[in-house]
């Protein structure tokens, strides 16, 4: 048990520490940009005639809003003149691309980006009532059905952020790379760190679907199945 802890903790760890280390080994602001992350976003989105689209400020993780149409960007990201901050709103801008295109794969994450956080509180219920479950009916396989029922809750909130990734990928590199090709936004010789962040925004589902597994680990351990 402890080795598949460790093993499930290395997944779900990894996967975050290699994202926030390309993000930041890119963060420094760049003398040579003509503007920050919020006005190149800002550009993209005229260029495209998405003037409807707004560009915010959130603490909330980079991200867009499909029902605000609004591209949300970290104050970092929105105020900076980094390649990290051009590429990430490049790669938000994609999905706004996705979006004003009707972009299937975009819609059915959206729907179930929203169910991901009722099912995660509801498996997470489910769980803790396990052991009063057995007290109160005082039979031990009430509470195998209720944890059971819990894993079964918690994998399918795995499954719908492992969805999320051909959707990633797309907006990072069928939408934002051409884009930054097309438009000469970014020097040659900044394209490949720029392919790297651009994968790792990808990749920030897959962080999420990895501490979704590790949260199943976790309830696993303190019912000691």
């Amino acid at each position: 048990m402890l080795i598949f802890l460790a093993l499930v903790l290395g997944l779900a760890v990894l996967p975050q520490m290699w994202v926030r280390r390309v993000i930041a080994k890119h963060s420094a602001d760049r003398a040579d940009f003509p503007g920050t992350g919020g006005e190149f976003a800002r550009h993209l989105l005229d260029e495209m005639k998405l003037g409807h689209v707004k560009v915010e400020e959130t603490n909330l993780g980079d991200h867009y809003d499909p029902d605000a149409k609004v591209v949300r960007l970290l104050p970092q990201h929105l105020k900076g003149r980094s390649l990290t901050a051009l590429v990430i709103a490049a790669h938000e801008t994609g999905h706004a691309m996705q979006d004003a295109t009707g972009y299937t794969p975009l819609q059915a994450r959206t729907r179930l980006a929203k169910r991901a956080i009722w099912i995660e509180k509801v498996g997470a219920v489910v769980m803790l009532a396990a052991p009063i479950m057995m007290v109160l009916a005082r039979a031990p396989h009430v509470m195998l059905f209720e944890v059971c029922a819990g894993v079964l809750i918690l994998g399918l909130s795995l499954l719908m952020h492992a969805y999320t990734l051909p959707v990633e990928y797309d907006a990072s590199f069928r939408r934002a790379l051409p884009l930054l090709k097309a438009g000469g936004y970014i020097p040659d010789a900044d394209m490949p760190a720029a392919r790297q962040i651009l994968r790792a925004a990808a990749f920030t589902y897959v962080a999420a679907a990895a501490m979704s597994l590790l949260n199943v680990a976790r309830w696993f351990r303190v019912l000691r199945f």
